[in-house]
């Protein structure tokens, strides 16, 4: 994607130029799943820009009712880039969701939201930049089949590099990490360096800045590609575009990639103000007064957080008690075990900043990145004080210490419930609404958390199919 400020004619100059045929728009679902609609490209001029595309709301996920279902798509037109994966040369821009009636922005476009979410942390004076910089993780397979019927359930996965196929009779050279040992192994133990390295290159071409890639703890292809830090709507525009291309990079090679939260999603996160770093001081780690106060925001609104940051029910198979998860609320420089952890690589004040451990990638980053941000500075604006720091492993804690430290929910029955209690802190400056919040939590709690809850897990019936 582009990075600079552009306008409309220095679009109309690229499309001339590499003789593009197609125009495709995307926005993202209040869930946040990526949406796309093409048009031929002479559809698109300078008042494309403002005028937008006619769509039907009522059909993308969380949006609108069916008598209120026309919406405009206005391309941004600092987002646009040549899709690496089509065949024809298609132009793909990012656009904001407008009400064609009123001519506002609409309030469950999740892009307006962080958009909000900015404008709000300039309203402050605080800072006038929140940068975060998010290390998605996924896991590659070579097959994967699930389903879910009224007189059966199952899944089924499988990678080439699964440490489970060590005993497979055909086809079998071994080197496969060992359970939990698959972190930064070399090849022929790690399968995927080459894809890794195609998916960098095409991020590349698509105008993202990588800083590196690499295997992670897990075997059967579980993998870490790290894009450097920018600005919250940047971030959020450039997760969107990552997780498009791992998934068409890896399906062009005859694999399948999945973000489901038995992977994370560490989220580093600073403020900024004029060209500044506001997190360094001569506090704890090097941090600033105003960074601790950031941080605990992020503490006391941690279980309200997790309703956005880990939204599915899956997200709780790996927010467990006693592994390597951080459900425990507290911080701390180095210890990757703390939810907060303070990164201590460089003694460079621009390098300052808080690693939130939490989240996962199945999140919606728009929301994800402005939730956090509006807890942080709640954190700030009422200097919340995050307590003592823990350097230690909290997993070794005695159970009376343990108790005093604050957790995550254990469920996302659990989270929905806090975020409802809990979400004065995100409303300010109407980044996100009682009535955007109240779709999400009915839409969750309705389509997946019941959903869920209402059929049987096929370990029950090894549990107790015989009672």
């Amino acid at each position: 994607m582009a990075e600079k400020t552009t306008d409309p004619k220095t679009v109309l100059e690229f499309v001339k130029k590499n003789n593009v045929k197609l125009l495709d728009l995307r926005f993202t679902d209040l869930p946040g799943l990526w949406h796309h609609v093409s048009y031929p490209i002479d559809q698109l001029s300078e008042d494309s820009f403002t005028e937008g595309f006619g769509m039907d709301g009522s059909s993308i996920r969380g949006w609108a009712a069916i008598h209120e279902s026309d919406m405009l798509l206005i391309p941004d037109a600092n987002t646009y880039m040549l899709d690496p994966f089509t065949e024809a040369p298609t132009l793909v821009m990012v656009c904001d969701v407008t009400d064609p009636v009123t001519k506002q922005r609409y309030d469950r476009d999740p892009r307006y939201i962080a958009r909000k979410a900015e404008m709000y942390l300039s309203s402050t004076g605080l800072a006038d930049t929140a940068y975060f910089g998010a290390e998605a993780e996924f896991f590659i397979f070579d097959n994967v089949r699930f389903d879910q019927r009224e007189q059966h359930g199952f899944y089924f996965i499988d990678a080439e590099e699964g440490r489970w196929n060590s005993g497979r009779t055909e086809n079998n050279l071994g080197y496969r990490p060992r359970y939990k040992e698959g972190y930064f192994p070399v090849p022929p133990t790690d399968h995927y360096q080459d894809l890794r390295s195609e998916m960098v290159m095409t991020m590349q071409s698509c105008g993202l800045e990588v800083e590196c890639h690499h295997h992670e703890v897990a075997t059967g292809g579980q993998t870490e590609i790290d894009l450097k830090f920018d600005s919250l709507v940047r971030s959020a525009d450039h997760m969107m575009l990552y997780k498009y291309i791992v998934k068409n990079v890896a399906n062009q090679y005859g694999k399948t990639v999945t973000f489901m939260p038995s992977s994370g999603m560490h989220t580093h996160q600073s403020l900024w103000k004029s060209g500044k770093p506001l997190f360094a001081g001569d506090g704890y780690a090097g941090m600033s007064q105003l960074a601790l106060w950031y941080i605990g925001g992020l503490i006391k609104h941690g279980p309200a957080l997790s309703a956005i940051i880990a939204p599915t029910t899956n997200s709780y198979k790996r927010l467990v008690p006693g592994f390597e998860a951080p459900v425990n609320l507290a911080y701390s420089r180095r210890n990757r075990s703390a939810a907060c952890r303070i990164p201590m690589y460089s003694a460079s004040p621009k390098a300052k900043r808080v690693e939130f451990r939490p989240p996962d990638p199945s999140c919606n980053p728009y929301m994800a990145f402005a939730a956090m941000m509006m807890a942080g500075l709640d954190g700030v604006e009422n200097k919340i004080d995050p307590g003592q720091p823990l350097d230690k492993d909290i997993y070794d804690l005695g159970p009376e210490e343990l108790a005093k430290v604050p957790s995550m929910p254990g469920s996302l029955e659990d989270a929905l419930d806090a975020l409802e209690k809990d979400h004065a802190f995100l409303l300010k400056g109407d980044v996100f609404t009682e009535e955007l919040l109240g779709t999400y939590i009915d839409y969750k709690r309705s389509k997946e958390v019941d959903a869920v809850r209402l059929r049987p897990h096929p370990f029950e019936f090894a549990l107790y199919y015989d009672i």
